[in-house]
């Protein structure tokens, strides 16, 4: 699926992030952890350079916890760290400030005066004001279950020295790997509006019926056909009478109920992507663009080619 939502606030706040990153110690990476590949901003990696960088998993009791402990294992392979947080047991928040302090040490050099800064980013509805407030103790941040709540940066003390850098959500202007735009729609990092419900969450059901057929019996039924995406969503739709004229099912109200029911929890702890599959969509990203590029570089030369026959 084709990312077509970065709203001018979002490009204004990506710019403003990149103007602080300088000037902060440490960046605090907020993923959900349905799909903690696609959730992480790709052009962070090269913006944060050599600065530490804690990765903090939210909504963890949403997902899969097999393949939670698998992330946080394939996260922490390298030299950042990473932890997961459970939206009904927030306890590990607490471990952040620790964390912090364990990956910038006292006596690194600090990068300004005054405190410390962690500054929190991550892509929209992820839950970064969430995790702002709890570690302030108190609401500070607005919080709503839709992307793109937060449009400016805010300093929050954390006292011992430290601050939080609270940033909106930021997507990037285009999502490459198809698989990944689809995730970032069923998650609600992008607004409805923006999408269409019905073609997302058949791909979702897609995905569904080949690794978590139990969940969609379970709740469903055990008769709910599971040839493909599209049949699926059907008969859900007629399960629960998203029916329009002709007593024809309803896509886009069908695949309203089923998002919200993924993203609710009410289909059970689910993940979206495995390290295994970010791998494999990796490499056929980066064929995809080479062919892409050799194609371009082709009509480049057949442009040449008529310039220099009518010359």
């Amino acid at each position: 699926m084709s990312i077509q939502w970065f709203p001018g606030h979002m490009h204004k706040a990506g710019k403003e992030m990149a103007a602080k990153l300088p000037d902060i110690d440490i960046a605090v990476e907020v993923l959900d952890a349905r799909l903690p590949w696609s959730s992480s901003n790709p052009l962070l990696d090269a913006r944060l350079g050599d600065k530490p960088r804690l990765r903090v998993m939210t909504r963890a009791d949403l997902a899969d916890p097999a393949l939670t402990d698998l992330w946080l294992a394939d996260l922490t392979a390298g030299s950042d760290a990473a932890l997961a947080v459970r939206g009904d047991a927030p306890e590990a928040i607490r471990e952040i400030p620790a964390r912090l302090r364990t990956l910038l040490p006292g006596d690194r050099p600090r990068s300004r005066l005054g405190p410390r800064t962690a500054m929190i980013v991550g892509i929209p509805n992820v839950g970064k004001s969430t995790l702002i407030n709890r570690l302030a103790g108190r609401a500070i941040a607005r919080t709503g279950n839709e992307p793109a709540v937060t449009k400016r940066q805010q300093s929050v003390p954390l006292g011992e020295g430290w601050a939080l850098l609270d940033t909106p959500g930021v997507l990037w202007p285009k999502v490459e790997n198809p698989a990944s735009g689809y995730r970032l729609a069923a998650s609600g990092a992008v607004r409805d509006t923006a999408m269409d419900s019905g073609e997302v969450a058949a791909w979702l059901l897609e995905y569904l019926v080949e690794a978590y057929p139990e969940r969609l019996a379970a709740r469903y039924g055990e008769s709910l056909p599971a040839e493909d995406g599209v049949a699926t969503l059907e008969a859900i739709g007629r399960l629960r009478g998203c029916l329009g004229a002709g007593r024809l099912v309803d896509f886009d109200r069908a695949g309203r109920l089923v998002l919200q029911e993924f993203r609710s929890g009410t289909l059970g702890p689910i993940t979206l992507e495995t390290p295994a599959m970010r791998d494999a969509e990796r490499l056929a990203t980066e064929e995809r663009r080479v062919l892409l590029e050799a194609k371009r570089e082709e009509r480049r030369a057949a442009r040449k080619a008529k310039r220099r026959k009518r010359a």
